[in-house]
């Protein structure tokens, strides 16, 4: 594609085609965006990680429409992809904050938030990302269509302009869907065997290693590609072969806060719990923190560009592909949703939150989109962000006299909706320029990433309400990652009694390894979560290398390869997301003196134990290795589903 923005012609569909918002485009999109959406926000939860959705919705779609339904209208097809994306923007923002909620109800003894308020939450941030784009859409899509890549959103256009692959691309999706939700429902439902396998090691106390043999990490790992997983499984090491042991070792028979017992009496799980997770966070934020300082000059860039082209007539041309929401509408909306976020109650949002709502989800809106652009959404600085936010939103209160509970609330409720606007902004943009390449109308677009909004708010409140009842957020099952990280962000500046010595090693472990030109967050992350998720996304991440260095093929076998499991990857994911809220619905059904989970376990009375985890494990590697054989030909560009450390 030529990069010279006078040269290109967006590919314009037969006129028979155009009618892109069909009843079937709008429900199938729904559909993927609740799936997408739970399946994200469990896998988020569970492991800190969410992978992009558009092109599995894309190949989802065209499988449906053009294979089953005998149609053929890429229009249709974009459509799906857009409304189905939304869903995973919306939970990918509110899993980054909304559990601390949950678990600060638990420790105060105060009632957890309303469904109706996460759902005004979701929706407000979703309505708003979506919102402040349009008025951008001329300026970031259109006049820097040479300039601004949109690297997801240019190769699911490409996906959409192959659309003939859809069939044989889409049953990838699905064989994968069915068999990672066997095997997640035969290990963590009917408990055959161990999903994680973990040994402590004797001659080396205070250390462990193991590895998680779920088929979503291993998806994970293919995904994010051999490098990033390198840096996650650095972290991992560094956290439990080290930095462990080295507390354990000087540590002795000493009681030292976080925790109140003897560092001597502590399994590696409770060191890693009560001290090594602290560091991790001091190292995750300070990742966050540097990404945002790094993109200062871009950001500072993109606001004034932004603005200069900023126009509240927004596109009023009579042509189809060039239209947008009319303005009018759109200051009316962005009013309502503030206004609904001061004034309802259940919301813990006052005038003063509303306002920086209002400016930092304009100011990030704005940064989100253009960043996303030039560098992919995968280095979308969320985390910094959300951090940022938290922390300037939290010294604000603090200094007005909104303290204690009630301004923690408020803080991360600010917080919450700002991650949703960054999140769906940036996935905003990307369909936008999907939609501009495939001649696809922007104000249908516009209309459809907010029903996607609207499906994925009104269903996430139920999603994270049985998530949490079934096992808890900040349990071993859901240790939901970066909302506590955002808990200890709030509680630091709000309360100050944080351990700040072990939150300031984090610090200055990570900017040791920002010094070496190493990349922070992966590591960080790493760090933070159990080393037995590193471990299982790190084989995903061996299987990307072989496959890449596949002999005696041709580039445009091997690009067949990688892309044919890059799907089948994508379906793995979301298998294991839908059967985890499957799961968590059966932990909390009541069958006699226990629920119908217990009924369901039979590891009472049959197990294959740690040799079951490693045969079914191998078998779903060797089934990785199938897929990327039998997609020797043809191929997507793998560019397109980079996998996201829900940054």
């Amino acid at each position: 594609m030529d990069n010279k923005d006078t040269d290109f012609k967006p590919y314009i569909p037969a006129e028979k085609s155009v009618d892109e918002m069909t009843a079937t485009s709008i429900i199938l999109g729904i559909i993927l965006a609740i799936v997408f959406g739970a399946a994200n926000a469990y896998l988020g939860l569970r492991v800190g990680l969410t992978i992009s959705a558009s092109i599995p919705a894309a190949v989802i779609s065209m499988g449906v429409i053009r294979v089953i339904l005998k149609k053929d209208s890429i229009l249709e097809n974009n459509m799906v992809q857009t409304i189905g994306s939304a869903g995973e923007s919306v939970a990918a923002g509110a899993i980054f904050t909304l559990p601390a909620l949950f678990i600060w109800s638990t420790q105060w003894g105060t009632n957890p938030p309303s469904i109706l308020e996460i759902a005004i939450i979701a929706l407000a941030g979703g309505f708003l990302g979506v919102l402040f784009m349009i008025p951008l859409r001329q300026a970031l899509i259109v006049k820097e269509h040479g300039k601004l890549k949109y690297p997801e959103g240019t190769a699911c256009a490409e996906v959409l302009l192959a659309g003939e692959s859809g069939g044989a691309s889409a049953k990838s999706v699905f064989t994968g869907l069915g068999v990672a939700a066997v095997f997640k429902f035969v290990s963590d439902g009917m408990y055959l065997f161990p999903s994680e396998i973990s040994y402590d090691i004797p001659i080396y106390k205070g250390s462990a290693f193991g590895t998680s043999v779920l088929p979503a990490l291993l998806g994970v790992g293919y995904i994010c590609g051999t490098e990033v997983s390198a840096y996650m499984l650095a972290g991992g090491v560094l956290a439990w072969l080290a930095l462990m042991p080295a507390i354990a070792q000087f540590g002795g028979t000493s009681t030292i806060f976080p925790s109140d017992i003897p560092i001597a009496q502590m399994a590696p799980d409770e060191i890693w719990s009560n001290y090594v997770r602290y560091i991790g966070a001091g190292a995750v934020a300070t990742g966050g923190i540097l990404s945002l300082i790094k993109s200062l000059p871009l950001i500072v860039t993109t606001f004034r560009d932004a603005m200069k082209d900023f126009s509240l007539k927004g596109s009023q041309s009579t042509l189809r592909t060039e239209s947008d929401i009319d303005m009018k509408w759109v200051l009316l909306l962005v009013l309502i949703s503030i206004l609904v976020l001061w004034l309802i109650p259940a919301v813990p949002v006052n005038f003063l939150g509303a306002i920086m709502i209002a400016i930092f989800g304009f100011f990030f809106a704005t940064v989100s989109a253009r960043i996303v652009g030039l560098i992919g959404s995968s280095n979308n600085p969320i985390s910094g962000i959300t951090i940022a936010t938290l922390l300037l939103t939290t010294a604000i209160f603090k200094a007005t006299g909104l303290t204690g509970h009630s301004g923690m609330n408020a803080a991360i409720a600010v917080g919450s909706i700002i991650a949703v606007i960054a999140a769906i902004s940036g996935d905003t943009s990307q369909d936008l320029k999907t939609g501009f390449i495939v001649g696809a109308t922007p104000k249908k677009q516009q209309i459809g990433e907010l029903i996607g909004v609207v499906a994925s708010a009104v269903v996430i409140g139920g999603v994270l309400y049985l998530l949490n009842s079934a096992w808890g957020f900040g349990s071993a099952e859901l240790p939901a990652p970066q909302a506590s990280l955002m808990q200890i962000v709030v509680e630091g500046v709000m309360n100050a009694n944080l351990p700040w010595v072990l939150v300031f090693i984090g610090v200055f472990v990570a900017i040791s390894i920002e010094l070496l030109g190493i990349p922070v967050m992966p590591v960080a992350v790493g760090m933070y979560l159990p080393v037995q998720t590193s471990a299982a996304i790190m084989i995903g991440g061996v299987v990307r290398w072989v496959v890449e260095k596949w002999p005696n093929v041709s580039e445009g076998e091997k690009s067949g390869m990688i892309n044919s499991c890059l799907l089948y990857s994508s379906g793995m994911i979301a298998g294991e997301g839908v059967v985890g809220i499957l799961l968590a619905v059966l932990a909390i059904i009541p069958v006699g003196a226990g629920t119908l989970a217990d009924v369901v376990d039979i590891s009472k009375y049959f197990s294959l134990g740690d040799i079951g985890s490693i045969v079914f494990c191998a078998l779903m590697v060797a089934s990785m290795f199938y897929f990327a054989v039998k997609g020797k030909h043809g191929g997507i560009d793998d560019g397109a589903m980079k996998g996201e450390l829900v940054d």
